[in-house]
């Protein structure tokens, strides 16, 4: 029997490796992906490709007052001055925002979390963008904060705690309410269900 020592290319296997580690991409799927970029792709297109993933890093920074993404000093939504700036809507991600924003009918101002509490995965509330969220507390720049996080364990747990951080201020606490299921992702939601959750929040 004539065992096959045949393996890729150095640098089919590097690029791979690279697909590897993009999330809930196996090993197979990174090895389809490699392939297809080096049977289909012209260099131009390879090029393009490279320059955008070298730009989303070069490029793009956190705004420092809520934690969105942008390519300016400050968010869109930051720089927006016919928002409620009084009004702030906490979720876990940006992803989470972009869902939100797509409704159009929401217009106070978003506090990106980076994450939920998850002990279990090293996620504690240091590795949480909480900071300028407790600063416009301490400075009387909120009136509601609504607390968006996702109806989980962990999204739970994120919102009692900045519940009881922020529970001597004078600040309303709402949480988004009906029609989103427990265990659920505001990524799965659709936008009738969310909108209602907003328009229904409840005191919290």
């Amino acid at each position: 029997m004539v065992c096959s020592n045949m393996k890729y290319p150095q640098a089919l296997l590097e690029l791979i490796e690279s697909f590897s580690k993009l999330p809930s991409v196996g090993k197979k799927t990174a090895e389809r992906y490699a392939l297809y970029v080096f049977m289909h792709m012209d260099e131009t297109d390879i090029i393009d490709f490279t320059n955008s993933l070298i730009a989303v890093k070069k490029d793009i920074h956190t705004c420092p007052e809520c934690g969105n993404i942008c390519e300016e000093g400050l968010c869109s939504i930051c720089n927006d001055k016919n928002r409620n700036h009084r009004i702030i809507l906490v979720v876990e991600n940006v992803k989470d925002l972009f869902i939100i924003e797509k409704m159009n009918e929401f217009k106070g101002i978003y506090h990106v979390l980076n994450g939920a509490i998850n002990l279990s995965k090293g996620i504690s509330v240091d590795n949480l963008n909480i900071k300028t969220l407790i600063d416009k507390a301490k400075n009387n720049q909120i009136d509601e904060l609504i607390l968006g996080t996702n109806a989980t364990l962990e999204g739970e747990t994120t919102a009692r705690y900045i519940r009881e951080l922020l529970r001597d201020y004078d600040i309303k606490i709402t949480r988004l309410a009906h029609g989103l299921p427990v265990g659920g992702d505001l990524s799965y939601v659709d936008e009738m269900t969310l909108l209602k959750a907003i328009d229904g929040r409840r005191d919290y």
